[in-house]
């Protein structure tokens, strides 16, 4: 089977049971898949997502490969792997396996360094390993993926969120020195406050670029290479936590909200919420 660019299978070939239902809600970046491998297992992947594999099974002996590297291992349940995407990995077992995949988009990874003043950490490969506040983490995203959602959209997103940051708290490193094509610390923050300070007003693509010191051009390319986004999108990304924090504050009407953020109207605020959290206003107070 597929999931994106990612193959599994029993060591015979066919699919192992998988206990997954409908895509996640909103723009996480998110996606989880449990399956069990009755006959062996046996899984390669070159993706453009970050992958996280998590071993459910009490005990597996397992044969990895990362990047040319190659690990035979035992391994217990929570064991994990790594693979930042554009890295080539596999595994295999002849034993039955439960196994919990993670799958992160890159760009979700890009933003929450950038928010966390990590601008330019970069996920870390790892063929083993243990984690226990990801693999709680995971184990609630897969029990609501197999669930169809209970706790709603809302609830995903959150936990999600906190997915990614520990992933960014505890496997990532920072290069030794600037990364060449990338954004600047400097200048990511004073793009940030600049908006900040204008959210009720347009905002021009090339005042950005003039605080960064950039061609318009060059700007957004290294922009979306800095923050995992285009800088159109990063401003609709702040105007959008402002307005869920004057929401949720509840002092203010969504038409009110709508203006004072910058959205054109209260219809656009709600379209933005239900597209990137997958809810309307009224529920992100609950």
């Amino acid at each position: 089977m597929k999931f994106g660019e990612f193959r599994c299978a029993h060591k015979d070939g066919s699919p192992p049971l998988t206990l997954k239902t409908a895509s996640p809600p909103g723009e996480s970046g998110v996606s989880v898949l449990r399956m069990r491998f009755q006959r062996g297992l046996q899984f390669s992947a070159t993706t453009r997502q970050h992958l996280v594999f998590l071993q459910m099974s009490p005990q597996l002996r397992l044969e990895c490969r990362m990047a040319g590297r190659r690990l035979a291992h035992e391994t217990t349940t929570g064991a994990l792997a790594i693979c930042p995407a554009g890295i080539d990995c596999s595994a295999e077992t002849d034993a039955s396996a439960d196994s919990l995949l993670v799958a992160i988009k890159p760009g979700q990874l890009a933003l929450a360094a950038a928010e966390d003043s990590a601008l330019e950490a970069k996920l870390n490969e790892r063929m083993s390993g243990y984690d226990q506040a990801l693999l709680g983490i995971a184990r609630t995203l897969a029990a609501e993926s197999a669930q169809g959602y209970p706790n709603g959209p809302l609830f995903w997103s959150e936990a999600a969120g906190g997915l990614i940051n520990q992933l960014l708290l505890g496997h990532t490193s920072m290069p030794a020195g600037p990364a060449r094509g990338k954004l600047g610390k400097r200048a990511l923050q004073s793009i940030r406050e600049y908006v900040l300070a204008h959210l009720a007003e347009p905002i021009e693509v090339a005042r950005l670029a003039e605080l960064a010191g950039r061609s318009p051009f060059h700007f957004s390319r290294v922009f979306a290479r800095s923050v995992g986004m285009t800088p159109h999108r990063y401003i609709v990304h702040l105007r959008l936590q402002a307005a869920i924090a004057h929401v949720r504050n509840g002092h203010m009407g969504l038409a009110e909200i709508a203006a004072d953020t910058g959205f054109s109207d209260q219809s656009h605020l709600s379209r933005w919420v239900r597209r990137v959290h997958g809810v309307a206003p009224s529920q992100l107070g609950a």
